[in-house]
């Protein structure tokens, strides 16, 4: 489980969190929503450790991320996949060096055929089969996209981070991920947070929404509750969102 309590976080005088709480229980798929510049990605980077709270914690199964010592912060990440919006394929490695990479660092003694079945599994998973010598740069973005998501799975994490993964995609290679996410999480019961401000994939992915509006959890409920409410924030995003 996780949980943010009280969540503060500004930027100069940009006050990006202001008392952010919420509680993400294991299994399914939590989509959080909000415009672009509420703090969406500031939150998920908060709970992995990237960033330190000015005030209020998050807590990753009963242990509060910015009390970590090193070793423990490490040990915490590898139970997470993230998926980066841009993807954050390294352009000067294979497609195969790029996902095993995170197996690499992990200093596990994995020979070099392990290696390879464990990639090549991955790439089965998001439906990528036998492209593991090819370069970042001859994929289309679709392609990244599932590949990146490859290697935040090769660690076989308890949680998967998705930070706008349909941004930039065409509407048909939106709903490609979409239904990726959406298999995945049956497939192997991973818990997923996908951060975006696309109705479309909300209404396509979420088992549970909720909002940040000016630095605050807004709303948290179902899918239905979000689209049947009279909150006037949440129609005039669900609005502006999904046209």
């Amino acid at each position: 489980m996780i949980e943010v309590v009280d969540l503060h976080k500004s930027f100069g005088e940009n006050k990006v969190l202001n008392g952010a709480s919420l509680t993400i229980e294991r299994g399914g798929t939590l989509v959080i929503i909000g415009k672009s510049g509420c703090g969406k990605s500031v939150l998920i980077k908060h709970v992995v450790g990237l960033l330190v709270p000015d005030s209020g914690y998050v807590m990753v199964e009963g242990k509060k991320v910015h009390e970590m010592k090193t070793p423990e912060l490490y040990d915490l990440r590898k139970k997470f996949g993230f998926l980066f919006q841009g993807s954050a394929l390294f352009d000067s490695m294979t497609v195969s060096q790029n996902i095993s990479l995170p197996l690499v660092e992990s200093k596990k003694d994995y020979s070099q055929k392990e290696i390879d079945k464990i990639v090549a599994e991955k790439l089965e998973l998001v439906g990528l089969e036998g492209i593991e010598k090819l370069k970042p740069s001859e994929l289309s973005g679709g392609m990244k996209k599932r590949a990146a998501l490859a290697r935040a799975l090769v660690t076989n994490p308890d949680y998967i981070l998705y930070d706008e993964p349909t941004t930039g995609l065409d509407p048909i290679m939106s709903d490609s991920i979409d239904n990726l996410i959406k298999d995945l999480s049956g497939k192997i019961k991973v818990t997923s947070i996908v951060v975006t401000h696309d109705m479309y994939s909300v209404k396509n992915v979420a088992h549970r929404v909720a909002m940040l509006h000016e630095g605050k959890f807004h709303f948290s409920g179902t899918t239905d509750e979000l689209l049947k409410s009279t909150d006037p924030v949440i129609i005039d995003f669900i609005k502006r969102t999904s046209k």
